[in-house]
């Protein structure tokens, strides 16, 4: 009977989780199609794309989705001409994306994949802009989703394990802040960090814009966070594990952090990919009212503000905001499929479904 029992292999909450996440077909393609636009999103430099701020007002404005070829001109340039045409064809990369536009040019040389989804009012390519797009609105809903889950699982693992008058307190705080209407919040702080004082002052540590764009958004996006990590702490906080840990005489901050935190995650994972899509359609819709990403940078809020600025009644250049409404869709569709995927592979109760 021992023998029997030693051969018995156990299971692990996380191995029977993706066990089953991979019998579900819908978010399995969610999670490849995601990968696929993280990496293409992350290697987008060496891509033959045509440069995503050069423009040609003459020959390419509102052009079409066409397969017309397309050159860049740089294979004759050397030294510090090719310094300059990178910095000005790519708006001044990073060392990162200098290496791969580097490595784009030796690879393809002069050549660029056509103008598939057309161009823009000024003769940009839209292709380019959708892929160099996917970089900053990915990069928002990311970061944005970390902060809030840094101060949301902080704030409702500790109010939650404390409990009492301190709970009470914590929890009126988080429904004050419920009231506040954070539309015009973020408008305000926006428009504070955009005078040219403040700005320089934010740029000489390294802070511009976007980048505290990324970590307002994130800051008032903690408050659902930290009411459900708050429930499931206080729905284990009395569970043996916690009493054992108490015995052995570990203090309340390894208790909430190295025991309790972790058991939560399930929950936290799930909620995660259900803030990274509201997060991005949140910096999607700032970035069309014109107070989010600006330019030179661009996001696929804001290519659909740009084609939406140009549509008239007398000629609709659908491309311009079809293309944009896609790709954003796209990821936001599959971001919730995974979520509810992840949501079912984790719940015990779903196993023998």
């Amino acid at each position: 009977m021992l023998r029997d029992a030693d051969a018995i292999q156990g299971v692990s909450l996380w191995q029977d989780a993706w066990r089953r996440l991979r019998r579900n077909w819908v978010a399995m393609g969610s999670l490849a199609f995601l990968v696929l636009l993280s990496l293409s999103a992350i290697l987008t430099p060496i891509f033959p794309l045509q440069s995503p701020v050069e423009q040609h007002l003459h020959d390419r404005s509102f052009a079409a989705p066409n397969i017309n070829s397309v050159t860049l001109g740089l294979a004759q340039l050397q030294g510090e001409q090719l310094d300059a045409a990178i910095r000005t064809n790519w708006n001044d990369p990073s060392g990162f994306d200098e290496a791969l536009i580097r490595t784009r040019l030796a690879m393809f040389g002069d050549w660029a994949i056509p103008s598939l989804c057309g161009s823009d009012h000024l003769g940009r390519d839209m292709l380019s802009r959708l892929f160099w797009g996917a970089r900053v609105s990915l990069i928002v809903g990311v970061v944005a989703t970390f902060v809030s889950l840094i101060i949301g699982v902080s704030y409702g693992a500790i109010s939650g394990y404390v409990g009492g008058h301190v709970d009470d307190a914590m929890m009126r705080v988080v429904d004050i802040l419920y009231s506040i209407p954070f539309i015009f919040l973020v408008i305000f702080v926006v428009m504070v960090i955009s005078e040219p004082s403040i700005k320089g002052y934010l740029e000489s540590f390294g802070i511009n814009r976007i980048v505290a764009f990324y970590f307002l958004i994130g800051a008032i996006y903690w408050l659902t966070m930290a009411r459900v990590v708050r429930g499931q702490v206080i729905s284990l906080k009395h569970e043996q594990f916690v009493d054992a840990a108490r015995t052995i005489g570990a203090n309340p901050g390894r208790i909430v952090f190295v025991h309790l935190v972790p058991n939560v995650l399930g929950v936290v994972i799930v909620y995660l990919t259900l803030t990274i899509p509201s997060v991005m359609l949140f910096e999607a819709f700032l970035s069309f009212l014109g107070i989010g990403v600006e330019e030179p940078n661009v996001s696929w809020g804001l290519l659909a503000n740009e084609g939406l600025k140009v549509i008239t009644p007398i000629r609709i250049y659908w491309w311009l905001v079809v293309f944009p409404a896609i790709a954003l869709a796209a990821t936001l569709y599959s971001l919730n499929f995974l979520g509810d995927g992840l949501r079912d592979a984790l719940d015990p109760r779903m196993k023998n479904r």
